[in-house]
């Protein structure tokens, strides 16, 4: 499915020009001819993305998946941890590595990776080049060392159809990574994590029941609108009087997940606008993929408030939803993980929720007809709990305030050749612990165009944003692109031309990481590290 996104403020000319200015030359990938049109093979899949800093400790590797996809049959085997770096779930780090292939012609695919029940690893796949592409992805996969101390069931699948048009079967290899502990330093991971379902639908709801010595919980939520539906590009679906192609219920674009705890909201969050390779234009993404299309990133609640009520011994009703769906709309999966950590000198750890503010999502929708239509969309959300736990170190007061804003404009002409959107949200933590504030910040943007015009040529201007302050530490990743093919032509006759570009940026106390990519028609033009 073809659609738009942003305006690209930087072509390669311009970055060599400021790259010259600070003092800095264009990488070896600037040497390469640019073709004028994508031709059947070009430059396979990177990132501006940082590396997985690793310790300088002994290291040992297994293989947990080697498999083709090419249907919806999962690879099922068995994960057996490593001997030789140290005790089993006392690694200081552990780091997943998948590679893949791929040739000819296929549409972007989205996968998982469970290893004894939980969802470790969530992934979509580049769309390859007629020639074939090579491709990998590494996530740190640390917080998940317990259940990896033990022998394992093994289940993945990357949902395939290869037929006479679709050709490209996905070869791929799965590695974990495991370092050996560092003297003296041990990695704050929890203590289990339980796997909730396998979220294959808009709701999720579960019984659980924790250890009655928890002390803090997390869950985890993969949430992701997939599979070429409207929920695929949730953010452009729109109320049910106005006049589109994908309709929304009556909170129109505004989407949000939600954990409930027995009824009561516990957890709120804003989805990443996901655009995954096949998305808007495929040209867009033959090179570099959109921020965190291949690690999906899965939405964080601290469920720390509510622990003293789940240490009953009892069970407890989970509900994990996307808010802003219509009724029986396909199109979501939200898989979700419970990670707890446990109080190691007692059985029991009583506690309470002292105090609670909850509220419906406030959504307004404003919708114009005529020539050009426009849609305007505000919505937000706010949740403030506080609880205790009586621990064996003492008594520990946890308080999580978070708030949701979302903003979308979105302008549309009657028959869609024209098709404007621009979306901004934000996601903001704040979490007190016997008070000791911890906060995490986060900005989406997602800003594009889609024009077709009389000779059948779909253009897609996009930028994307992932804006982020952690523990005062500043992230910001932007892809910029331009694309521009053929419809309803053979592939060879699309004579489809790209310029895309990504910008890595962290900074902070002792941290500097600035990365940038820029390709033309599937050439790497620009690689370039600042700090």
């Amino acid at each position: 499915m073809t659609r738009p996104l942003t305006r690209v403020r930087r072509t390669v000319t311009v970055l060599a020009a400021a790259l010259t200015s600070l003092g800095l030359a264009l990488g070896p990938a600037s040497a390469q001819t640019v073709p004028p049109v994508f031709g059947t093979d070009y430059h396979d899949p990177v990132t501006a993305a940082p590396p997985i800093s690793t310790p300088h400790t002994k290291s040992c590797s297994v293989t947990v998946a080697e498999a083709q996809f090419k249907d919806f049959t999962p690879y099922t085997g068995t994960y057996t941890p490593p001997t030789g770096c140290g005790a089993p779930g006392r690694w200081s780090k552990v780091v997943l590595r998948m590679d893949g292939n791929v040739k000819g012609r296929q549409y972007d695919r989205l996968g998982y990776l469970d290893i004894g029940g939980v969802q470790v690893f969530r992934t979509s796949t580049p769309e390859p080049s007629q020639d074939g592409i090579d491709w990998s992805v590494e996530k740190d996969v640390t917080q998940y060392a317990k259940t990896l101390s033990s022998t394992q069931s093994v289940d993945m699948l990357i949902g395939n159809v290869v037929n006479d048009t679709y050709t490209g079967v996905l070869n791929v290899k799965v590695t974990l990574t495991f370092y050996a502990p560092q003297h003296g330093r041990t990695a704050d991971i929890p203590d289990q994590v339980i796997p909730l379902s396998d979220g294959d639908s808009v709701t999720t709801a579960a019984s659980l029941t924790t250890p009655r010595n928890s002390e803090r919980i997390l869950a985890e939520v993969y949430a992701t609108g997939s599979g070429g539906g409207c929920e695929e590009f949730w953010y452009t679906a729109v109320t049910s009087s106005a006049s589109y192609s994908c309709k929304g219920g009556d909170d129109g674009p505004y989407r949000e997940v939600e954990v409930k705890i027995d009824g009561k909201v516990a957890g709120i969050a804003s989805p990443y606008p996901n655009v995954w390779t096949g998305g808007w234009s495929p040209y867009l993404w033959s090179v570099i993929p959109s921020p965190t299309a291949f690690d999906v990133r899965p939405l964080r609640f601290d469920l720390t408030p509510f622990a003293g009520e789940l240490n009953d011994g009892k069970a407890h009703t989970v509900d994990v939803s996307v808010l802003g769906v219509p009724a029986g709309q396909t199109g979501w999966s939200a898989p979700t993980n419970i990670l707890v950590w446990q109080d190691a000198h007692r059985a029991v750890v009583t506690g309470a929720v002292t105090s609670y503010e909850s509220a419906e999502p406030a959504v307004s929708n404003s919708y114009q007809d005529g020539d050009l239509r426009t849609l305007t969309t505000t919505g937000s959300d706010r949740l403030s709990v506080s609880g205790y736990v009586n621990t064996s170190h003492g008594r520990v007061t946890t308080t999580v305030e978070r708030a949701l804003t979302t903003s979308i404009g979105h302008q549309w002409t009657p028959d869609e050749n024209t098709d404007d959107l621009k979306g901004s949200w934000t996601d903001d933590q704040k979490v007190t612990v016997n008070g000791r504030a911890t906060r995490t910040d986060r900005t989406y943007t997602l800003d594009g165009r889609a024009t077709i015009d009389a000779a059948n040529r779909l253009r897609v201007v996009m930028a994307i944003g992932d804006h982020a302050r952690l523990d005062g530490v500043r992230m910001d990743d932007t892809y910029n692109g331009d694309a521009t093919f053929t419809l309803g032509v053979a592939r060879e006759d699309r004579q489809a031309v790209a310029t895309t570009g990504e910008r890595y940026r962290l900074r902070g106390d002792g941290v500097c990481y600035d990365h940038s990519l820029a390709t033309e028609q599937g050439v790497l033009t620009l690689d370039v590290r600042r700090c």
